[in-house]
């Protein structure tokens, strides 16, 4: 017995060194980057830090509650019994005087504004992780991948978390995307992944970069980083989109706090804020929107309307999968907020309204 003991010890030791070593995981930041984080305000002892006190998980909640619960308690329907509805667009052949929004579940998700195609945090890989072993993806009607996308302007990685960072998917879509734009210390993993130093346009909170008609800004977020087991060795950031016709937030990930209302009187008011909403828990309130918070947040941004993300795609929390989307969406009608839950592969034209439905009702 004592041997098996120390076989299985031997081997979880041994993978997690190579995995430790592994390409996907990625790079630490390092000379000019490294001095570039160091001169910021929220770096400290090696780390990023946010705004406000930022617990990774809720106070009195221990490391074995926390395991107990993400492992034993999973709602009964935290994963579709069916095969989820998506939409096949060809993206390829989107007029470019139409300015569109495309989702693909959880938070990746397609922007054509200006003339101007962007893709934000794209993950088409079937694992939201490290290894193809956890975090298996929903089963879907179709599922896009690298090769449904056309050439972009822009590829904006709001942070380096495998569910919005994703090594495969990465470098099937280096050679389709002109410029990359993400948070400080993001770059060293892009870097390493064989993408132009010259290309990545890395921002600091406050920070903004003008390319061609569009200007990204980036904003404070509450949340973490880090792709391995040291946390907080980039920046996790929301990014404010304007063009000369729109104003949008892409959220990224986030939890509940001031900044919201602080973006919302210095760049508001956006004519729709992306903001996540899924994979939440009151163990780790601090770091995700709870649904109604997101609304909340959304009315402190001053929008016109919201979009939820962060959903029907990869079981990261316990809830039930559809329990996003039929919570924001009631708390959106209750306070009188519009919102657009589009069906993935929807095309959501930013200049009109849109009829969007609850697609995931009648679901199981």
């Amino acid at each position: 017995m004592l041997y098996i003991i120390i076989t299985i010890v031997t081997l979880v030791i041994l993978f997690i060194y190579l995995l430790g070593r592994s390409d996907r995981i990625g790079s630490l930041a390092s000379g000019k980057r490294l001095q570039q984080m160091e001169a910021t305000a929220t770096y400290k002892n090696g780390v990023f830090d946010n705004l406000e006190l930022t617990p990774a998980t809720k106070e009195g909640v221990s490391q074995i509650a926390l395991f107990k619960t993400f492992f034993f308690e999973k709602d009964k329907r935290n994963v579709p019994s069916k095969a989820l509805p998506v939409i096949q667009t060809d993206l390829k052949n989107i007029p470019l005087n139409q300015d569109v929004y495309v989702w693909f579940g959880h938070s990746s998700y397609f922007l054509q504004v200006n003339g101007k195609r962007i893709l934000v945090d794209p993950v088409f890989s079937k694992h939201a992780s490290p290894v193809p072993i956890g975090v298996k993806a929903f089963d879907m009607t179709y599922t896009y991948t690298a090769a449904d996308m056309p050439e972009v302007d822009i590829l904006l990685i709001s942070h380096d978390h495998f569910d919005h960072l994703d090594y495969h998917t990465f470098l099937e879509l280096k050679n389709k995307a002109k410029q990359v734009i993400t948070s400080l210390g993001v770059g060293a993993h892009l870097e390493r992944w064989g993408y132009p130093a010259e290309n990545i346009h890395e921002l600091y909170w406050g920070e903004s970069i003008q390319l061609d008609s569009l200007n990204f800004t980036a904003c404070p977020a509450r949340h973490f980083s880090g792709r391995w087991f040291k946390r907080n060795t980039s920046l996790w950031s929301a990014f404010v989109l304007q063009s000369p016709t729109h104003n949008i937030l892409i959220g990224g990930d986030s939890g509940y706090g001031k900044h919201f209302k602080t973006i919302g009187e210095q760049y508001g008011p956006f004519d729709v804020v992306i903001l996540e909403n899924g994979q939440y828990n009151e163990l780790w309130k601090y770091i995700h929107l709870m649904p109604e918070e997101a609304v909340t947040a959304a009315q402190e941004l001053r929008a016109k309307r919201i979009i939820p993300v962060h959903n029907s795609k990869f079981p990261l929390a316990n809830h039930a999968w559809d329990e996003p989307m039929i919570r924001i969406h009631k708390e959106a009608n209750k306070q009188g907020m519009p919102i657009w839950t589009p069906q993935m592969g929807q095309i959501i034209y930013l200049n009109q309204d849109n009829d969007t439905k609850a697609w995931w009702e009648g679901l199981e």
